[in-house]
């Protein structure tokens, strides 16, 4: 039997943890339905004083403490009910050791969403691909430069260490280890039982773009104003902040500094930010779409958007309408 073992940390989203108990669980009665033994031992872990009754709260599941814990198979490390994911780590420092014991003992570790954060404070993803939440992801990488971040994925798997974009992203990971420990039947019955898209491979369409705006340097400001203001106009970037005071050149150096791009992408993502709005709360036509969103070219919003989003706008439209 598969020992799987689920962290109960701190601070832990209970949306996740249900996912994962729900599809386990639900692969478990296939094998009863096959009249076989179910393959997975599910047990739940944690780091606190335990309270009795608390297994009542996952359907029965035993919990158990880290400090007297067998060797599992699999760990899964649930997604974080905070953005402030930098404290999340600090309440939950005491699992690490315990997760780098697991992982030396042959457990394999796998991480849901923003549950990369406490992974990677452990060391072993470095030098390794990961991803997270797409909106965590500039976060992710200044806290953990050494690892090879791919914020474009849905799953990463290196060496025994898995890790998922956004929460939806948990049910692909999923699918990629019941294949692995189970077999393609068993992942495609899986799929069918909870209608997961099996063949999505990105998740940069869940983006949202929110450039920092609570910084010090009123050069900067005034450049993002201007930008925000006037993204519709289809002039330049220089056109655009040409009233701003400061040569381009120093502009732009100050501008990279405090948000993480250049002004022409900080142009660019807010015109695809605002045609993805469009696309999905109106039912403008296409061209109208471009022209509003301060394109004139079909051709290059295109492909500025394909590149950004990861889809055409017409396959975004048709996916997240909302009309």
């Amino acid at each position: 039997m598969i020992q799987l073992g689920i962290l109960l940390t701190n601070r832990y989203r209970l949306l996740s943890v249900a996912a994962i108990l729900d599809v386990f669980e639900s692969v478990n009665q296939f094998y009863i339905i096959d009249n076989k033994d179910p393959v997975f031992n599910i047990t739940l872990f944690s780091a606190d004083e335990l309270n009795k009754d608390k297994a009542i709260e996952f359907n029965g599941h035993q919990v158990q403490s880290i400090h007297t814990s067998a060797t599992q198979n699999l760990i899964f490390i649930p997604a974080f009910g905070t953005a402030d994911v930098g404290l999340a780590i600090q309440e939950n420092h005491k699992y690490i050791p315990w997760l780098q014991q697991q992982f030396k003992a042959g457990a394999e570790l796998a991480c849901v969403c923003t549950g990369a954060f406490l992974l990677g404070a452990t060391g072993l993803l470095n030098g390794r691909p990961a991803t997270t939440h797409v909106d965590a992801c500039k976060q992710f990488a200044t806290a953990f430069p050494t690892v090879k971040l791919q914020a474009d994925k849905v799953v990463t798997g290196d060496g025994g260490l898995y890790t998922s974009g956004g929460s939806t992203s948990s049910f692909h990971l999923m699918l990629h280890l019941l294949q692995k420990y189970c077999g393609k039947d068993i992942a495609a019955r899986t799929a069918k039982l909870f209608s997961i898209d099996m063949d999505r491979e990105h998740q940069t369409y869940f983006s949202t773009f929110s450039p920092l705006q609570v910084h010090n340097d009123n050069l900067v400001t005034m450049a993002q104003q201007r930008i925000e203001a006037d993204y519709q106009s289809t002039g330049t970037i220089e056109e655009l902040i040409k009233e701003i005071p400061g040569s381009r050149r120093n502009i732009a150096r100050r501008f990279k500094q405090v948000t993480g791009i250049t002004p022409i992408e900080y142009l660019q993502k807010t015109r695809i930010e605002a045609a993805k709005k469009l696309l999905v709360e109106t039912n403008q036509q296409m061209t109208e779409v471009m022209l509003n969103s301060g394109y004139s070219d079909p051709k290059a919003f295109r492909k500025i958007f394909r590149k950004t989003v990861g889809m055409t706008p017409t396959g975004y439209r048709e996916k997240f309408y909302m009309g």
